[in-house]
């Protein structure tokens, strides 16, 4: 077998196994309830995140994050969400874009992994779309999301370290264990959700297998429609 064949098999079988982990339901007898936290899960059709309230009466993230005390460049207001994500930290603080994405950097990624750090992007009133979709939870639920994404996140005395990256929206913070392969910026996302009690794949690389499980919002008209306002996601 030549390596083109190789390669193509090995990306084949990790795109299927995605495709078959993201399938096996967790949490699937779950019903949206009437009352509760709104959150949102956003893609850019290869990266999701958490987008949570700044503040309310179970979490306030400023004590957690000291980027979201600040103005929000994009706006130029205080935050009202914010977006939690996973990923790298050489492709977070080093890779603008995919077009710098190094050959050396992607096949260390792709065989060893690297360090985490967790993304937190500033949003103002974020509008729901299609890469942008709302979910109810209940405040139970939400206080559990809260709790799994914390854990990922070492101790910090005082305020926390804040990184910066190439991506000057977002600030970035030291993450608990490693990104790879098979636990993905996607995996990530998804296992948080389902630690909350949210209906997920048991295993989601990709962001198809996560943004399966949420279902989007009704269709609205182009002149109603306010989700391109949205920042867009970084690559990490």
């Amino acid at each position: 077998m030549g390596l083109a064949a190789g390669l193509a098999l090995i990306v084949g079988g990790y795109l299927l196994a995605g495709w078959i982990g993201s399938s096996l339901p967790v949490n699937g007898h779950w019903r949206e309830p009437a009352e509760g936290v709104e959150i949102m899960v956003e893609t850019n059709g290869m990266h999701t995140g958490i987008v949570v309230p700044v503040a309310n009466d179970i979490k306030d993230w400023r004590e957690t994050f000291p980027s979201a005390a600040r103005i929000a460049p994009y706006y130029g207001e205080m935050p009202t969400h914010l977006a939690i994500g996973y990923g790298e930290r050489e492709v977070f603080t080093e890779v603008p874009t995919w077009g710098d994405l190094t050959a050396t950097t992607a096949l260390r990624i792709a065989t060893v992994g690297g360090d985490a750090l967790i993304r937190v992007s500033p949003y103002v009133r974020p509008a729901p779309g299609q890469n942008y979709r709302p979910v109810t939870i209940s405040r139970e639920q939400y206080a559990r999301l809260v709790a799994a994404i914390e854990r990922h996140l070492p101790p910090a005395e005082g305020l926390r370290e804040e990184l910066h990256g190439t991506f000057v929206l977002d600030s970035y913070y030291e993450a608990t264990g490693g990104y790879s392969m098979a636990n993905t910026c996607n995996t990530w996302v998804g296992a948080r959700l389902a630690e909350a009690g949210l209906p997920m794949g048991r295993w989601t690389p990709l962001a198809g297998g996560v943004m399966k499980w949420i279902p989007a919002p009704p269709p609205v008209s182009p002149l109603e429609d306010r989700s391109d306002k949205n920042p867009q996601l970084s690559i990490g």
